[in-house]
């Protein structure tokens, strides 16, 4: 399972041009989902996200995480990480899970991250979104949870 996590000061999903949700200083996460990802892996990112130190100390180190700050984790479901760039000039999506897992997974993966934190929000899987956001750094960081991973 792949997590492209964006330190934000502010970040918003809309599907059909209304709403589905938003939070304030906290963190953006585009989730792919791949083959062979289990519940035991999806446990695992939402652990390393949670704690993952990427907000400023009084030192401006970046040594607080989200769960020091308090602030607010919003999921979005996208499939394009996944993708085999490694040639040609058209992505691959044969690493992806298939859309029904993938679902099944980010909606596991939703549920963990509301019973550990209690500001969560979720783009909506399948859905043509628009994000937009405000990238506080900027700080992005690519993490990784490999399918065979416990």
């Amino acid at each position: 399972m792949i997590g492209l996590l964006q330190r934000v000061a502010r970040a918003e999903v809309r599907v059909d041009d209304a709403p589905v949700a938003a939070i304030d200083a906290g963190l953006l996460v585009l989730v792919g989902v791949e083959q062979g990802d289990t519940p035991a892996g999806g446990v695992r990112l939402i652990e390393r996200l949670l704690a993952y130190r990427v907000f400023a100390d009084a030192s401006e180190r970046m040594n607080r995480s989200l769960i020091d700050t308090g602030g607010g984790l919003l999921l979005v479901p996208q499939f394009t990480l996944v993708a085999d760039t490694r040639k040609g000039t058209r992505p691959g999506f044969s690493a992806a899970a298939p859309p029904a897992t993938a679902a099944q997974r980010f909606d596991q993966l939703v549920d963990e991250a509301r019973r550990r934190h209690p500001r969560v929000e979720a783009g909506v899987f399948g859905a043509d979104m628009q994000v937009s956001l405000c990238n506080d750094g900027p700080v992005t960081f690519w993490l990784s949870v490999p399918p065979d991973s416990k």
